[in-house]
């Protein structure tokens, strides 16, 4: 917010609450359009000189919209800051804020699904399935605190910086190529974590011996010797694969449930 903005306080807040809300009216047609119209709201209300022109533009921002709602605050700044200059400015081409939401709603997608539900989830879940397995308590309550003490402070701080920002965010992420970056290293961290995650917490083990006499020794030994993880590691393979054929996860957790007693009963496993 710059020092002679009209977007004050009041109006920060409430488009940081309704941000919460981005989920809450989808629709199949233009997904998240209502919520996001509803925390513009607040904004429009301020930089708008007429009742006419508040109705064009929040017409104008109930077109389709999808994005991660954790960091769809800084989508929220910059069309903000942008609505501002439409009714300061005589000269401001209004269709340039639909041609910026439009453009920067998928890569921000692609950034923040990648940030949020494909690596700190995960790693709020790895944490959390540790304490959990234990019998911990702490186990859903740390999910909780871990996912939610990012997402929350990065609400705030991605309308503190769109509105700060406004259309000069364009040149800087083009200049800079900040979002390439910024997804090709969330896509490697998240990989590094799930690849820890089926090594440290996929139980996968064959007890069975081979061998004859005093030099038996479990096959699941000289399986290690081959190579540590292995069989998780085809296990998460064979999930993937059939996750990928569009398999309910349900399907295939009453299946891993069922060949894991059979296994059992045989001594396989």
């Amino acid at each position: 917010m710059t020092t002679n903005s009209k977007i004050g306080k009041k109006e920060f807040w409430q488009s940081y609450t309704r941000s919460c809300t981005l989920d809450a009216s989808w629709n199949y047609e233009r997904m998240q359009n209502l919520a996001f119209g509803y925390m513009m709201v607040p904004i429009l209300k301020a930089v708008c000189k007429s009742k006419e022109e508040m109705a064009k533009a929040l017409k104008r921002h109930l077109e389709f919209f999808s994005t991660t709602p954790h960091i769809v605050t800084l989508l929220v700044g910059i069309l903000g800051a942008m609505e501002e200059a439409n009714q300061e400015e005589e000269n401001f081409d209004e269709s340039s804020i639909n041609a910026v939401k439009a453009s920067l709603m998928g890569p921000m997608a692609g950034i923040g699904d990648s940030l949020i539900w494909g690596t700190l989830r995960v790693i709020a879940a790895g944490i959390a399935i540790s304490f959990s397995m234990n019998g911990s308590i702490l186990g859903p309550i740390l999910f909780f605190l871990v996912l939610n003490g990012v997402c929350f402070p990065l609400r705030y701080f991605c309308l503190k910086q769109g509105l700060r920002w406004g259309t000069d965010f364009l040149y800087t992420i083009g200049k800079t190529n900040i979002m390439q970056r910024v997804t090709d290293s969330t896509a490697i961290v998240g990989l590094m974590v799930i690849g820890s995650m089926v090594s440290s917490m996929i139980y996968f083990e064959l007890p069975m011996l081979v061998g004859s006499g005093d030099f038996k020794q479990p096959l699941q030994e000289y399986i290690n010797e081959i190579m540590p993880g292995m069989l998780p590691l085809a296990a998460f393979a064979v999930m993937y694969y059939f996750l990928d054929k569009n398999v309910k996860t349900t399907t295939l957790l009453a299946w891993v449930f069922v060949l894991s007693l059979i296994g059992k009963y045989l001594g396989v496993l």
